[in-house]
């Protein structure tokens, strides 16, 4: 069901720091239009963290309708209270989502036996296709190859997103679950390397900026292409490498409000402004890229 280049989709705030629904539906059409797959709001790139329970649950309901089936919908539904994340998922699941992305739990640090038992119950209490979400970098815990190939036993479990950075891990993933459930990179500078072990696309970053490029490397993958999409992969990977010169999603977003892709780039703290070098460091990147 998810294929190709996904966005991990940006929330834009209005000047007055509310989330701004109108720049929200039009970015929402502008991927549609440039060939994205597939629609992933309210994850660490849409600032979820930062937003209310009821900003969330209205991000996710915006995108439903004005995605309106045309691609897929993985909602954010994820959080480190059991709990929360059920019923997060139960809401994506009510107002029309196609799946639910869900991060493993932060903070709590969970055994390998919790990280399971955790999207067990998602599975169970709300019923619905699930993404696990494994990115140790920010959660302080690793979804082991073998407890994701235990949660490739649940029906639920129609992917997983991951971002360790490991290719062998990855490959191990593969190798355990093959096509119990697809392999997606959540980290843009491997999307390649995982589509070449047998990996089924991305949750992309840097597609906020460059939906046609990343859609058209998985494109090209797909058709055999391998030549195309790998001159693809390295004309954006200094692009996909700038989007980290800071915390995502500050890069991300600044790059947008440069862009004039949304007319308000603000931050929630503990998200903050650039630091001028590497806010320049940002436009030449851009600049380099060709993007004006």
């Amino acid at each position: 069901m998810l294929k190709g280049a996904m966005v991990a989709l940006v929330t834009p705030f209005t000047a007055d720091g509310q989330v701004d629904e109108e720049s929200l539906r039009r970015l929402i059409e502008w991927h549609i239009e440039s060939g994205t797959d597939g629609i992933v709001p309210c994850g660490t790139t849409g600032e979820s963290p930062t937003l209310s329970h009821e900003e969330h649950r209205r991000v996710i309901e915006i995108t439903v309708e004005q995605v309106n089936k045309r691609v897929p919908v993985v909602a954010g539904a994820g959080s480190n209270s059991t709990a929360e994340a059920i019923a997060l998922t139960k809401h994506a699941k009510q107002v029309g989502a196609d799946a639910a992305l869900q991060v493993t739990p932060y903070y709590n640090k969970p055994t390998q036996e919790g990280v399971y038992q955790h999207f067990a119950a998602i599975a169970k209490e709300a019923p619905f296709p699930l993404v696990p979400y494994n990115i140790a970098g920010r959660t302080g815990t690793n979804i082991e190859p073998a407890t994701m190939a235990r949660l490739a036993q649940l029906p639920e479990v129609i992917a997983c997103k991951e971002a360790s950075g490991n290719i062998s891990q990855m490959a191990e993933i593969y190798y355990l679950c093959g096509d119990k459930m697809d392999l997606l990179s959540g980290d843009d500078n491997m999307v390649l390397p995982l589509l070449s072990i047998g990996g089924k696309g991305v949750i992309s970053v840097v597609n906020n900026l460059i939906p046609s490029e990343m859609s058209e490397l998985c494109r090209r993958w797909f058709a055999g292409d391998v030549a195309g999409a790998r001159e693809i992969f390295y004309k954006v990977l200094p692009l996909c490498k700038a989007m980290f010169i800071e915390t995502n999603p500050i890069p991300v977003k600044v790059a947008m409000g440069v862009l004039g892709r949304i007319p308000n780039a603000s931050l929630r703290l503990p998200l903050c402004d650039m630091a001028p070098a590497n806010l320049e460091r940002l436009k030449k990147a851009l600049a380099d890229y060709g993007l004006k």
